[in-house]
C-alpha cells in the first residue's frame, strides 16, 4: 500500500525522526529540509530511504548528538569548520554567512568542513549558492567504494562534485551535479531495499567481476564513470575534501550504511566566486548565450532541468511513501504507528 504525502509532511516525519533518535532540534530542522528537498526533485535515494539510516546512527553514535560546530576563519578568504562528527548539514550552515561575504569581499572564498558526514544531495549546496548570486563549486567525499583502474581494492568513494551558476533572477541557471561513480551508491541501495537489480556497467562484485546484483555489488566496489577518468575526478574531490580539509581519508572513513565503525569523519569544501569580482560584466550575458546554445537543440536540455521538471511536479502531487518505508522509518526512531 502506498501513503501520499505533501513535502511539508514529508519535511514533519523526517524532523520528528529525527528528534525521536536524539537530533537537536537545529540538526533535525537542517537534515529535515535536506531530506524535503530531495523528495521535492526526485531523488528519492537521497531523501527519505536515508531517513532510517540517520536515525540508526544518532542512537549508535555514528553521529554526535551532542555535536556543536565551530567556525574559524584562518585567512580571509578561507573558513574552516569543524563539525564534530555531527550532520554535515548543520556545519556548512554554521559556516555559510561567513563564505558568502567572504566571497563578496574578495572575489572568491572557499569553506572546508571537517569531522562530518554524509551532507545529502550535494547540488543543494550548490544550488544554494547560485541563488545567493555566486558560482558555487562543492565537493564532498564518502567512504572508498571506487578500485583504481587495474586494482580491486577501492580507495576512494563515489566522491560526486557540484556546479551551479547564477542567473541573475535569484535562482540557478543550471546546476551539475555528479559522481565520479557510474551511478551514486544510494541508487544501489534502493535497488538493494526494492529487490531489482542494477545495469550494467554500475559495479563490480567481491571477486572483481561485474555484477547486476545489488548485494553482490554493496560488498564490492563502484565503478568509476569513464574509466581512469571517472577515478581522476575521484582522485581531485578526495584531495580537496579530505586531505585538504583535514577530514579521514575515504579509506579511514566508516560505512554511511550500518553500524559498523565510529563516526566516518569525512568532508566537505566549496568555492564560492562573485562573477562581479571577476573585473568583467558580460558573464550573465555568456551565460546565457551558452546557455541558449543547448537549449535551442531539439531534445537538449541543461544539467538540472530533470530536477525543475520533477520539482514542479511534485510540489503539487506529493510523494508516494510505501508501507514498507514508512514502517521502517517509524521503527528507527520508535515513532509511533
Amino acid at each position: 500500500m502506498e501513503h501520499s504525502f505533501s513535502l511539508d509532511e514529508v519535511e514533519v516525519l523526517a524532523f520528528e525522526t529525527l528528534t525521536s533518535a536524539g537530533a537537536s532540534s537545529a540538526a533535525a530542522r537542517a537534515v529535515a529540509r535536506s531530506t524535503r528537498l530531495a523528495e521535492r526533485d526526485g531523488i528519492r535515494s537521497h531523501g527519505l530511504l536515508y531517513l532510517p539510516i540517520y536515525a540508526e546512527h544518532l542512537l549508535c553514535g555514528k553521529v554526535s548528538v551532542s555535536a556543536i560546530p565551530s567556525v574559524t576563519t584562518p585567512r580571509s578568504g578561507l573558513v574552516h569548520v569543524d563539525a564534530d562528527h555531527g550532520f554535515a548539514h548543520t556545519a556548512i550552515d554554521a559556516g555559510w554567512d561567513k563564505l558568502t561575504q567572504a566571497a563578496r569581499a574578495n572575489g572568491i572564498a572557499a569553506m572546508s568542513v571537517k569531522n562530518s558526514y554524509n551532507c545529502g544531495v550535494l547540488g543543494h549546496h550548490a544550488e544554494r549558492l547560485a541563488t545567493d548570486g555566486l558560482i558555487g563549486l562543492c565537493f564532498t567525499h564518502a567512504p572508498a567504494s571506487i578500485a583504481p583502474p587495474g586494482g580491486k581494492l577501492p580507495v576512494v568513494g563515489t566522491n560526486p562534485f557540484s556546479i551551479a551558476v547564477p542567473d541573475a533572477q535569484g535562482g540557478a541557471l543550471l546546476v551539475i551535479d555528479q559522481s565520479a561513480s557510474a551511478i551514486a551508491k544510494s541508487e544501489i541501495l534502493l535497488r538493494s531495499r526494492e529487490g531489482e537489480p542494477i545495469e550494467p556497467g554500475w559495479a563490480l562484485d567481491a571477486e572483481g567481476n561485474e555484477t547486476l546484483d545489488a548485494d553482490a555489488a554493496l560488498v564490492g566496489s563502484m565503478l568509476p564513470a569513464g574509466g581512469y577518468k571517472g577515478f581522476g575526478v575521484g582522485l581531485l574531490v578526495e584531495i580537496l575534501a579530505a586531505a585538504l580539509t583535514g577530514a579521514n581519508l575515504s579509506t579511514e572513513a566508516s560505512p554511511f550504511s550500518g553500524s559498523k565503525g565510529g563516526p566516518p569523519g569525512t568532508g566537505q569544501f566549496f568555492i564560492a566566486i562573485d562573477p562581479a569580482g571577476s573585473g568583467e560584466s558580460g558573464f550573465n550575458g555568456a551565460m546565457m548565450r551558452l546557455a541558449a546554445s543547448i537549449t535551442d537543440q531539439p531534445g537538449a536540455r541543461l544539467p538540472g532541468q530533470r530536477r525543475a521538471v520533477n520539482r514542479a511536479r511534485i510540489e503539487a502531487e506529493g510523494v508516494s511513501i510505501s508501507d514498507d518505508l514508512l514502517a521502517r522509518i517509524r521503527a528507527a526512531a520508535a515513532l509511533p504507528t
